[in-house]
């Protein structure tokens, strides 16, 4: 499959497997992954993806990586925005942030989509949505919007920030609505 967009392909495909390895979509043992993800289609900036999991089944997600990463004199390490079928079996999708550090405790993250915030919680390398009620309206906010910003903080104290292309997000979203 030939990947297209706004990031390379060898990066992208190097992303996506370590982010198969490091189990970023389920907070699952690694022996629990089964394979490595297959790509189903890049559309602009994002990607839509699937892979076998041992205990969950098939697993349908999209990802995209940062456009900027700031500060830009550190070593951010891999940085992934993922949004997955929720294992459930329902048509909801869940949102998460994957970076390459751990996030400092307790801190909040913040997504903000066209200047619309969503607070996240963090636990290690990953944020999720503190109300998970918000996920659809985070979702939807994506689905229209221009530009996503990722704010957070290390563990050691670096502000971050991540700026995100939502050129494909919904195609690859539906690309994926009925992966099963």
């Amino acid at each position: 499959m030939k990947f297209k967009g706004l990031v390379g392909t060898e990066m992208l495909k190097s992303s996506i497997a370590k982010c198969a390895l490091v189990t970023c979509m389920l907070a699952v043992p690694a022996q629990a992954i089964a394979q490595t993800p297959k790509p189903i289609k890049q559309h602009k900036a994002w990607g839509a993806y699937t892979y076998n999991d041992s205990r969950a089944g098939k697993i349908c997600y999209i990802l995209s990586i940062p456009t900027i990463k700031e500060p830009g004199d550190r070593d951010h390490g891999d940085v992934f925005f993922l949004v997955s079928q929720k294992p459930d079996g329902s048509a909801a999708f869940e949102p998460q942030v994957e970076v390459g550090y751990p996030l400092k405790a307790n801190a909040a993250v913040t997504v903000t989509v066209d200047g619309k915030p969503f607070k996240m919680f963090s636990q290690g390398n990953n944020a999720w949505l503190e109300d998970v009620s918000k996920e659809s309206d985070l979702i939807a906010a994506m689905r229209v919007g221009r530009s996503m910003k990722v704010s957070g903080q290390s563990s050691r104290g670096t502000q971050t920030n991540y700026t995100y292309s939502l050129s494909g997000v919904t195609a690859a979203l539906n690309e994926v609505a009925n992966c099963k």
